[in-house]
């Protein structure tokens, strides 16, 4: 609709009648026929928001099933010496075989770590094409973590930009929906199988203090994890900003779905059945209901990507420990707040931890 400004400004009313968000977006032409914009985000009982649909009946024992698969193909790691950059950390490109692509990532950690005396710190990515990082394992290595970054894809580390971009527009572009017909072909199964190897790994390494688990990641990476939790019940604390792929099911109820809008709807605005029942096993609403560690999570409440709906249906999912961070005037990104209270809430875990 539009308004008249009285007084430099107006009021437009709007309410909801069940648990949700409400957003409203405004637009101004200036004299010099530029346009203004801008966004603002109210919940409405944020708290009491439910999960579109259950949990399958059968979601663990399809997720046990996968890990023994996992369980069946040796690590077989393989760490390769690489410059940290830093004199007191080292780092190395590391490799391990997994169902499907390897999980291919950055390990740091500080020199001359004694056995049994590091906590894990593991970092997933968001959406896209890219490397591995090295300088977010070594960072968190300056802080005493034994830490590990992987790509999402099991890629090569290090390569030129061109390399992932010509994947990103080519082999795998609409890597999100691929094969999403069926449970065992969804592109998502072999990245989170890849997630539970990375954790197998990094357990296995002398330097773990045995008690301190972290996973860490915004977006896509924030669903990761958030699976990583509800999958791996080693797990001591999650940290999963922004996140992506909650409440794929949420065009069932009438609503907005997450990233990235796995279900399609047909002509008849009805979520196409098959594609339906492939995604709730890879809802992290459905993980969330299963995690056992403490956490944190934040949302945007302007965020169109991950909208704050199907967010709080994955929040209020999970049964323990947990806080949360309303970012009311932030979209899909996480803002310097939001990351200095993911950081805190970390390294607090971790203080505790080691008393």
């Amino acid at each position: 609709g539009r308004v008249v400004l009285k007084g430099g400004s107006a009021t437009v009313k709007g309410s909801l009648a069940e648990p949700g968000f409400m957003q409203c977006r405004a637009a101004f032409e200036r004299p010099d026929k530029k346009n203004l914009t801008a966004a603002a985000g109210a919940g409405i009982d944020p708290l009491e928001i439910k999960p579109s649909m259950g949990v399958p009946d059968d979601f663990d024992s399809f997720w046990a099933a996968q890990k023994q698969k996992l369980a069946a193909v040796p690590a077989n790691v393989r760490l390769t010496e690489t410059p940290s950059g830093k004199p007191q950390i080292e780092a190395y490109d590391l490799q391990a075989d997994c169902v499907g692509a390897p999980v291919s990532g950055y390990l740091a950690k500080p020199k001359g770590a004694r056995a049994r005396s590091l906590p894990i710190m593991l970092t997933l990515h968001g959406a896209g094409v890219r490397s591995a990082s090295l300088a977010g394992p070594v960072g968190w290595a300056q802080d005493g973590f034994l830490a590990l970054d992987i790509n999402a894809h099991g890629l090569p580390n290090g390569k030129p930009e061109s390399f992932y971009n010509e994947l990103a527009n080519g082999t795998l572009k609409g890597y999100t929906v691929r094969g999403r017909e069926e449970r065992e072909t969804l592109y998502f199964h072999g990245m989170f199988l890849r997630v539970q190897r990375a954790l197998e790994v990094l357990t296995a390494q002398p330097e773990w203090d045995g008690r301190t688990l972290i996973v860490y990641g915004t977006s896509q990476g924030g669903a990761q994890s958030l699976l990583a939790a509800g999958l791996e019940p080693r797990v001591t604390f999650f940290a999963a900003g922004v996140p992506a792929m909650c409440d794929h099911t949420g065009t069932a109820a009438n609503r907005i779905s997450g990233w990235p809008k796995l279900v399609p709807v047909g002509a008849d605005g009805k979520p196409d059945p098959k594609v339906l029942q492939v995604a709730r096993y890879y809802d992290m609403v459905n993980f969330a209901s299963r995690i056992k560690a403490a956490g944190v999570v934040t949302v945007g409440f302007i965020d169109t990507t991950c909208p704050p709906t199907s967010v709080y249906a994955a929040y209020n999912a999970i049964s323990t420990s947990k806080k949360i961070f309303n970012d009311i005037p932030t979209g899909h990104a996480n803002t310097p707040q939001a990351l200095r209270f993911m950081r805190e809430a970390i390294l607090q875990h971790v203080a505790q931890q080691e008393r």
